[in-house]
């Protein structure tokens, strides 16, 4: 009796019992929170009063899971202070926080234990924990390079235009928040980048590290090693080539859609159409800036752009929707049914069977989100039901393009714009798994039955 009496009580809440998904999503809150609370102080804004909390837990979301979604403009409501704020957010959001943590672990010179390796894979959405702390040492070189050299060119660029002080803070911001693929600007009066409609130097640089960020660190990596190893992955193909077609497709066709539109692509040359065709079709499916007037734009522009962000950018990178991959799956499982194939193929190698159940189950998840949502902003408020739709597709592929309802958004709205941001970021299967507490797998099949489908 008095053994059992002795014994250690059993604790009602033990860290070790977290999955890595419940860790990954509530340190995202953490940061959200912790960012909203630091918008609200007097320091954060022109005015000195602070962001109402509604508002600063929106900017925090869009800021940390990288969208760039904005109800107040970013370059004339925030102080420096505020401005650095939000970019720190994206810095953060874009790596992970778990790869910062990381990074602050190497500095002080302590192990990174297996536990911390399982959230790191969870962070960058690795298939294995083998080499993910080698892969943060890139993830972070690589940030670092691509980030400092498009700060460099776009000062060099501006420093002519506003002064050196100016151009190299507008140089570091734009780059930082470009290759995180968060859209966030500092030019003011919610203009984005539409001043460099026709800039070769601007379009060019923010397109390169939207790309870059957007094609994933995995990618990134191998690409530089491609010297010595000579061979690229199943994975790396797959991204490269749907990457570079949905760029392609979606620059030709908002090309033609917009070539007499007088609002956008029509008052411009040659290069000027050019430069604003491309450059929206990258922004659509990963980055929140804009050369061109969203809301201006013909109606079937808008629903390409909304099919684009669906999409989206690839696994392991700073973007958001249901990724290049999943994608691209999709549509190999739809030519292989057709064509009676049992296999799905790319380039001589067969994915399993069990990746395709996963990419159904991202593209449908991410597809009931999107209509759940929209149906209920139809009711909550007063906008057409393609900008509602454009505005929540946004929202979920955290790209951060508005077409102008984000700004006028009720209080329950913005709450609601605000979870599709978090979704989008983290992923809404990552979500599932994090709110299933007891994910027990069976260890027995149920005898086969037969349904008629199609």
């Amino acid at each position: 009796m008095e053994e059992q009496l002795s014994r250690p009580k059993k604790p009602l809440f033990s860290l070790s019992a977290i999955s890595p998904a419940q860790l990954f999503v509530a340190g995202f809150g953490a940061i959200i929170l912790f960012g909203a609370f630091l918008l609200t102080l007097p320091a954060a804004t022109v005015n000195g009063q602070g962001l109402p909390f509604i508002d600063a837990l929106f900017t925090a979301t869009s800021a940390t899971c990288v969208t760039g979604l904005v109800v107040v403009d970013t370059g004339t409501t925030f102080t420096t202070f505020g401005q650095l704020t939000i970019l720190g957010m994206i810095q953060i959001g874009g790596l992970g926080f778990m790869t910062v943590a990381t990074l602050f672990t190497l500095i002080l010179g302590r192990k990174i234990s297996f536990r911390q390796r399982l959230l790191i894979q969870e962070s960058l959405n690795q298939l294995s924990v083998e080499g993910v702390v080698k892969l943060v040492r890139k993830v972070l070189l690589f940030t670092l390079v691509f980030e400092s050299a498009g700060a460099l060119i776009l000062t060099l660029h501006w420093a002519g235009e506003m002064g050196w002080s100016q151009a190299i803070y507008f140089g570091i911001f734009h780059s930082v928040s470009n290759f995180n693929n968060a859209g966030f600007d500092v030019v003011g009066g919610f203009r984005s980048l539409t001043p460099y409609v026709s800039d070769p130097i601007v379009n060019f640089v923010i397109i390169t590290l939207i790309l870059v960020g957007g094609i994933g660190f995995v990618v990134i990596a191998e690409l530089i090693d491609y010297r010595t190893r000579r061979k690229l992955s199943m994975h790396t193909k797959v991204v490269l080539s749907m990457s570079a077609f949905l760029t392609v497709f979606g620059a030709i066709l908002i090309f033609a859609f917009e070539f007499t539109n007088p609002k956008t692509l029509a008052p411009l040359d040659w290069s000027g159409k050019f430069w604003g065709a491309l450059f929206q079709s990258v922004c659509t499916r990963t980055d929140g800036a804009n050369t061109l007037s969203i809301g201006d734009m013909h109606q079937s522009s808008l629903f390409l752009m909304v099919i684009l962000m669906f999409i989206g950018a690839s696994p392991g990178s700073t973007g958001g929707g249901i990724k290049t991959t999943t994608f691209a799956t999709l549509l190999a499982a739809v030519w292989a049914m057709v064509r009676s194939q049992g296999d799905i193929v790319f380039f001589k190698q067969r994915v399993h069977e069990s990746k395709v159940y996963k990419a159904l189950t991202i593209a449908f998840a991410a597809l009931t989100l999107v209509i759940l949502v929209t149906m209920i902003l139809c009711i909550t408020e007063k906008a057409n039901f393609l900008v509602i739709l454009f505005e929540t597709t946004s929202a979920f592929g955290t790209v951060g393009l508005s077409a102008g309802l984000t700004p006028h958004l009720t209080e329950f709205g913005k709450i609601l714009i605000s979870f599709m941001m978090f979704a989008g970021r983290v992923g809404p299967l990552t979500v599932a798994f994090a709110l299933n507490w007891d994910r027990k797998k069976k260890h027995f099949r149920y005898s086969e039955g037969k349904i008629i489908i199609g």
